[in-house]
């Protein structure tokens, strides 16, 4: 059995948030970066839409806070909403000393500029991108960037198992993370890392749901491993639900793009006919909440499987220029997106909650940090406003690094105490595995049936009995028999099922991305408050200073 390996900050995700982090912390720290596939997979790779920030003189702060403020509708932190949009163009100018190649454009006077989009809640254009493929540009130069730090390990193709915390080991004081247990996917070889500080930066969980805009590593591993070692989750009621996901049997999960409806794109009903301003005076460019309820409202009411995007009404020219990525991919299925409309559904997309952090992405446990959609800061509210979710991982990667920085210079001093080896006495290789690729399907499948767009208490009290008898047989299995990625990411999504299960059936309102016919109106007798779950081992006292208990 390998020994215990030691490092100063163990960062969990190889995203916007994690390789960011890595970045700045990298001249002062030994540091390991752990992905479950290659370095650069995640959902950062196939973000299209790009960042907002205020960069255009014609902008302004008030105007972004105000935005995202409204597309929260009522649980944004007006703090954490600030900080984040003052904060924005420090990000992009890291972002382009860094070599990120945003789009530009030439001035009348001559001057160039970023070319800037406008996405979907947003009152002015402020989204700046690269072509379509802003994330695929991000994380392409980040990763350039960190293979050149020989300071940073990069453990591709490992998995996190679980996160080592003191109380796990019987230690007296203030619970604090020492590190965790990852599988090589490789070899099927359990490693044991200790670490000064830990940072969750694993994404969302949109694979919890049958249909999703997200890549196969999204299964909720930050918020399962935080919740099982004693940290708090707030607001996983809220799913965002993309409303545009191209619709062909061949196609996985690919999502087209908010800005195509940004330049003008109108979305039909089979027979071409426009249909969003009848729900939003704001039309294809209303909140993403309120738009995918009205797709999945018309594809109900229809019977339809799909319904349509169409940009060609735009030249040729312009929409091959402005979106390269959608034009080429659709093109493979054979969908001309300058002359036809592109088949859409929407589609699990991202996670609102998340580990309840502070400004610096402090956990309620010491030594561990959650960024980016992990965590759940406060920012994105009841929905989460276009082009907001890249930005939130820049500026708490950079306040996180500057927290973390301080305990790492007294690192040194500090020895790693001496961490239990994974032990497998007791368990045995399992005969089949059909059972968690049943219940991995029976999961996804209750999730979207009973806990989709549109809910009902009947249909959550459903999910919520199914739920429970599969994390009964997942937890089972994890007890006798050796562990396999898929064995984690199914143990993980079943606790995250609950979370989300949990949380809904909670908030007796309909407000923001949690819509439900029981409670179709929000509740205005009192100022709305996130949904925060204690976990049974959460500690009230030691916790983190910035941390407030909220009680659901």
């Amino acid at each position: 059995m390998t020994k215990q390996i030691h490092y100063d900050a163990i960062i969990i995700g190889g995203g916007a948030a994690g390789l960011s982090l890595a970045l700045q912390l990298a001249r002062n720290a030994r540091i390991a970066v752990i992905t479950k596939g290659p370095l650069q997979e995640g959902a950062t790779l196939y973000a299209q839409g790009g960042i907002s920030a205020v960069v255009d003189a014609e902008d302004s702060f008030e105007s972004h806070i105000e935005d995202t403020l409204r597309a929260g509708a009522g649980l944004c932190d007006p703090e954490v909403v600030r900080f984040t949009v003052e904060n924005a163009s420090r990000a992009i100018d890291w972002l382009i000393a860094n070599g990120v190649p945003f789009d530009r454009q030439t001035g009348a006077d001559g001057s160039s500029r970023f070319h800037l989009t406008r996405e979907g809640g947003h009152s002015h254009r402020r989204v700046l991108h690269a072509a379509d493929a802003t994330g695929k540009a991000i994380e392409t130069t980040l990763v350039d960037q960190l293979r050149q730090h020989e300071n940073i390990d990069v453990l591709e193709n490992h998995i996190v198992i679980d996160l080592i915390t003191s109380d796990k080991m019987g230690m007296e004081g203030e619970r604090r993370c020492l590190g965790c247990y990852l599988l090589d996917n490789a070899s099927q070889q359990v490693l044991t890392l200790a670490s000064h500080q830990t940072v969750l930066a694993t994404g969302g969980a949109g694979k919890v749901y049958l249909y999703t805009s997200n890549p196969d590593v999204s299964t909720g591993d930050g918020i399962a491993m935080a919740w099982r070692a004693g940290c708090r989750v707030a607001n996983m009621e809220f799913i965002q639900f993309h409303p545009t996901c191209l619709f062909h049997p061949r196609a996985k999960s690919f999502l087209i793009t908010e800005a195509i409806r940004g330049e003008g794109g109108r979305l039909l009903l089979p027979d071409g006919t426009p249909f969003a301003h009848k729900f939003h005076p704001d039309g294809e460019l209303a909140p993403r909440d309120v738009v995918a309820r009205a797709i999945d409202h018309e594809m109900k009411r229809l019977g339809a499987d799909c319904l349509y995007l169409d940009i060609s009404h735009k030249p040729a020219e312009f929409i091959k220029s402005h979106f390269p990525t959608v034009y080429r991919r659709c093109l493979e299925f054979g969908i001309d997106i300058t002359t036809s409309p592109i088949p859409i559904v929407p589609a699990a997309h991202y996670t609102c909650g998340g580990v309840v952090t502070d400004l610096k992405g402090r956990t309620d446990i010491e030594g561990l940090y959650a960024i980016g959609e992990t965590a759940y800061t406060g920012l994105h509210g009841a929905n989460r406003m276009a082009s907001n979710s890249l930005l939130e991982c820049l500026v708490f990667a950079k306040s996180a690094a500057d927290e973390i920085s301080r305990p790492l210079a007294n690192s040194p001093a500090t020895p790693h105490p001496d961490l239990p080896l994974w032990d497998e006495s007791l368990v045995k290789k399992a005969d089949e595995e059909i059972v968690v690729a049943h219940d991995w399907d029976e999961l996804r499948r209750v999730m979207w049936d009973y806990v989709g767009i549109v809910r009902t208490d009947r249909r959550l009290q459903r999910a919520q009995r199914r739920i429970h008898m599969l994390a009964q047989e997942v937890e089972e299995h994890y007890a006798h028999y050796l562990i396999s990625n898929d064995l984690i990411e199914l143990r993980n999504l079943v606790l995250v099922a609950e979370l989300i299960v949990r949380s809904a059936l909670s908030r007796k309102e309909s407000r923001g991305l949690h819509y439900t016919l029981d409670y179709p109106e929000p509740d205005n007798a009192k100022p709305p408050q996130p949904t925060t779950l204690c976990p049974p081992n959460y500690l009230e006292t030691n916790q983190s200073p910035a941390v407030t208990l909220i009680p659901v």
